[in-house]
């Protein structure tokens, strides 16, 4: 047994947990943690850096049990609350299901890859930065208050989650905020938007190429990746939630600025970090 890949597949999944919610891009994150370890093939890189997400996803159902059984069992009971929570979801989830279906191998195909994280780390930063910069009036202090044409716009911003670098989580919380949605009701609202995409993306790229896995140690990696995410995952979730309500996310644009420079420099010069 390789316990080394052991160790590399516990370090991914908790840079997966860490990053999955936060406005960094955690695919970004995953593919340079990935090459600078030389974790695994290629192949099975690609499909573990997917896969390993619904951990994350996980420990957000977890955290949230209440409010979403209230939105699932809201769509059959008509209960308002949880009936309004259960279709803006159903609603925003829509875009980023029919383009990753359609264009999703397509994107995994051509732009995983440093350039295309750092270009994407670079603008998202100077978008964050912007946002906070000039601040909308809110009307949407909680989750519950965002209205459904607002919940459409940000599944229609959601897409450009797709592109490596962006941040799936930095796309709907910078994209609530600008739509007047306040940071914890923003940071919240995608969570929840996470839970259809990412489960299905994941268990879609699993079915799609399973067959990488070859032998019971190749899905005991995958298996120990996925519980470490949803562990580091729970952690970062209730500390983020607790920074949002006191905090900005300007500290998240400088981070991504920075850190997407220096990927562009080294991935530019060919110069090595190790």
């Amino acid at each position: 047994m390789d316990f080394l890949l052991f160790i590399q597949a516990a370090v991914m999944g908790i840079v997966e947990g860490i990053t999955e919610f936060l406005p960094i891009s955690s695919t970004g994150h995953l593919i340079l943690a990935s090459e600078l370890m030389n974790f695994w093939t290629k192949e099975k890189s690609d499909v573990f850096v997917v896969a390993i997400q619904v951990g994350a996803i996980a420990a957000v159902i977890y955290e949230y049990w209440g409010k979403l059984w209230g939105a699932a069992t809201g769509l059959v009971t008509g209960e308002k609350k949880g009936r309004h929570l259960g279709i803006s979801l159903i609603l925003a989830s829509i875009p980023i299901m029919l383009v990753g279906l359609t264009f999703g191998q397509t994107v995994k195909g051509l732009l995983f890859n440093d350039i295309s994280v750092a270009i994407g780390l670079i603008v998202g930063g100077l978008i964050i930065w912007w946002v906070e910069k000039n601040p909308r009036q809110i009307h949407a202090e909680e989750v519950d208050n965002i209205t459904i044409k607002e919940a459409i716009y940000i599944g229609l911003i959601q897409v450009l989650a797709l592109i490596p670098g962006t941040s799936r989580s930095g796309a709907t919380i910078i994209g609530a905020m600008m739509l007047g949605v306040s940071r914890k009701a923003a940071t919240e609202f995608s969570f929840f938007l996470g839970i259809p995409v990412i489960v299905g993306a994941g268990l879609l790229d699993l079915y799609q190429s399973y067959h990488v896995f070859t032998t019971e140690q190749d899905w005991m990696v995958l298996a120990f990746g996925t519980l470490v995410s949803f562990v580091s995952a729970l952690v970062l979730i209730r500390v983020l939630v607790a920074y949002v309500a006191k905090r900005d996310f300007m500290v998240f644009a400088w981070y991504r600025i920075v850190s997407g420079l220096i990927i562009l420099l080294f991935a530019l010069t060919g110069w090595k970090l190790w």
